[in-house]
């Protein structure tokens, strides 16, 4: 049944006196769509259809390359097609809700079936602007333009308040030089460093823990003594302590790096910061329900501001000291470090 139809028969109904839940259950749709279209009359409905059909027009221009990627990735989203589709015509003007329904008519159309994965859910306590930012690791395999599989990792940073994101890759594991590195860039693109940083107890800043007392590398603590920021560390029986942070970990292997060709290192990187600036900063959060960059325009004022910031490249090289060199603190039960 075509949506004119739809409207005639949901009028029809109406008419009867069926109630809004009744017309649903009759016609098999929702009773949001019941509710929309007994709002409007003939005329809008009209006009509103003749618009959908110029922008399913405007798609019909990429019908051959959605059906390809669906055919080859069935598990791609709407969300990444739309995003696809953003970056690679700069002119794109469609909607992602009209992307979303264009897809759901092919795969029904060329039998494409969309395989559904388990979504990763938060459940941390909000906190205050300029609080706090969490940091983690994720790694994932690439397909290069040769077909070649290259593994890559990443680091991620995420103002906790905001949900305001930041993230580098590289083509090995992570050294703690890389992190301290990471952080500075980090650091100027939020321009501003938190009073808090949240680690998972990672080799790169952490030597070892002993009933309570945690080790961390010299180099690390190095850094954050100079940089003064305090640090959080999660034990590995408190994974809800750092939600947030894995949350985007798994939201930027399946929507950014998801299917993507790797090219360079130094290409990769520039697509991640332009996918920040798109999607990952620039979409409203599932969460907060808020684009985390309108957020961000606030919080930035409560950062501390980033002034004399050292690249790890002109450390003094006398602290630039070897992974198993270490300091131990003190882990309190609520898993803050004591300095």
């Amino acid at each position: 049944m075509d949506k004119w139809h739809m409207y005639m028969k949901i009028k029809q109904l109406r008419e009867l006196k069926y109630s809004e839940r009744k017309i649903a259950t009759k016609l098999g749709i929702s009773r949001t769509t019941v509710t929309k279209y007994l709002k409007k009359n003939p005329e809008e409905v009209a006009l509103w259809l003749a618009s959908t059909k110029s922008r399913t027009k405007k798609l019909d221009r990429y019908q051959k390359e959605i059906l390809d990627w669906l055919r080859k990735h069935p598990d791609t989203s709407a969300a990444i097609v739309h995003d696809r589709l953003e970056e690679k015509y700069p002119d794109f003007s469609v909607a992602e809700s009209t992307v979303r329904a264009y897809i759901n008519d092919l795969r029904k159309e060329y039998q494409i079936p969309k395989i559904v994965e388990q979504r990763t859910y938060e459940a941390v306590p909000e906190c205050p602007m300029g609080s706090q930012a969490q940091v983690d690791f994720g790694e994932c395999w690439q397909k290069s333009l040769s077909g070649k599989s290259i593994k890559l990792y990443v680091v991620a940073f995420v103002l906790s308040h905001s949900r305001y994101k930041y993230m580098e890759w590289i083509d090995r594991p992570f050294r703690t030089s890389d992190l301290i590195e990471a952080h500075e860039r980090a650091f100027r693109y939020f321009n501003g460093i938190p009073e808090e940083m949240v680690y998972d107890q990672d080799n790169i800043i952490v030597v070892s823990e002993n009933h309570g007392e945690i080790n961390f590398t010299h180099q690390f603590e190095s850094y954050r003594q100079k940089e003064k920021f305090r640090v959080y560390a999660c034990r590995g029986y408190d994974p809800e302590s750092k939600g947030k942070i894995e949350n985007v970990i798994g939201f930027i292997k399946k929507n950014f790096a998801k299917h993507r060709v790797f090219t360079t290192l130094e290409d990769w990187n520039d697509q991640a910061l332009r996918w920040l600036d798109r999607r990952g900063n620039g979409k409203e959060h599932n969460t907060t329900k808020k684009r985390p960059v309108v957020v961000f325009q606030e919080e930035k004022q409560f950062l501390r501001p980033v002034n004399d910031l050292i690249l790890a490249a002109t450390i003094d090289k006398n602290q630039l000291l070897s992974t198993t060199s270490s300091i131990p603190r003190t882990v309190r039960k609520d898993n803050t470090v004591l300095y």
